[in-house]
């Protein structure tokens, strides 16, 4: 994508009109947004892994049933107030992965009802874990990584050392600079001076990454450091950026490859082409940063 699916995601895709339900309805104190479909393949998914998944790793067994499912861009943006939005019918590499880390938190705790679910992917997608509007929503994947470890949900490998020798230094200001891209920064102006306020507090910060040069290094290597399930982030040097693409990756046949949403095969796949060879086509990415859900 030409921005990024974690900043400018365009498209929007539902199978049917989604049911909306209100804390009213619901024991959780929150609005969310699904279809029957996306609620049923939840508890489907939670009850199968039970006795299916066996030993292998969570974010791996789930991210595979997600194969060949189409690319979705903008299915957070629906309507003008902030509510939770459960779409597994139609993904981006962000949401891809948030589906999954939501559903192996569940698994990984035996709790396994659609509510587990969504109070897991609340926990993910908004700042501290709690949804007030627009701006608690983690925007970059900068706040989303620093949030999720916080929380306890994933850890930064990156402090281990090892392959890890660039160090990132965070200027982002996209979204306040370009606010009139996003509808509900253009909507509600008041929305972009607190955006601003949490960007310039998260400019300045260092994060060790792995060059996108070392990608190509084999699995018993120091890149070994890199599991099969851990959450990558591609990073970018364009202006007021800090990302440009989320993917979970694996290992074949002694090299890295990537699990994601693609927005150029317009479907969730595993990469047949090597990781290194798919960021060697990316002249603005610079390497990656790695999470590991937590066990």
């Amino acid at each position: 994508m030409a921005l990024g699916c974690w900043l400018l995601a365009v498209g929007c895709g539902a199978k049917e009109p989604a049911k909306v339900e209100s804390d009213m309805e619901q024991t959780v104190a929150y609005e969310r947004e699904y279809t029957k479909e996306d609620s049923a393949l939840v508890v489907k998914l939670l009850e199968e892994a039970k006795t299916k998944r066996g030993k292998e790793n969570r974010m791996m067994y789930f991210g595979k049933k997600f194969l060949g499912l189409p690319y979705v861009g903008s299915t957070l943006e629906n309507g003008d107030k902030e509510h939770l939005i459960v779409n597994l019918h139609g993904l981006d590499c962000t949401t891809y992965v948030e589906t999954v880390l939501a559903l192996a938190l569940c698994d990984r705790d035996d709790t396994r009802t659609f509510d587990d679910y969504c109070n897991n992917l609340m926990k993910i997608r908004y700042r501290h874990g709690k949804m007030t509007d627009y701006t608690s929503r983690l925007h970059y994947f900068t706040w989303w990584g620093d949030d999720n470890v916080e929380l306890g949900l994933v850890k930064d490998i990156g402090f281990v050392g090892t392959p890890f020798r660039g160090m990132q230094t965070i200027r982002i200001n996209y979204m306040s600079e370009h606010s009139q891209l996003y509808k509900q920064l253009k909507n509600h102006p008041a929305f972009v001076p607190v955006i601003k306020e949490y960007e310039d507090s998260t400019n300045g910060k260092q994060y060790p990454y792995i060059p996108k040069s070392i990608l190509n290094w084999h699995q018993s290597t120091i890149l070994g450091t890199v599991r099969d399930g851990d959450i990558v982030a591609m990073l970018t040097d364009k202006d007021g950026l800090d990302t440009r693409h989320i993917a979970i990756a694996f290992w074949q046949n002694g090299k890295l490859h990537l699990m994601h949403a693609s927005s150029l095969y317009k479907k969730v796949l595993m990469s047949k082409e090597t990781f290194y060879e798919y960021e060697m086509k990316q002249p603005k990415h610079t390497g990656i940063r790695v999470w590991r859900m937590v066990e």
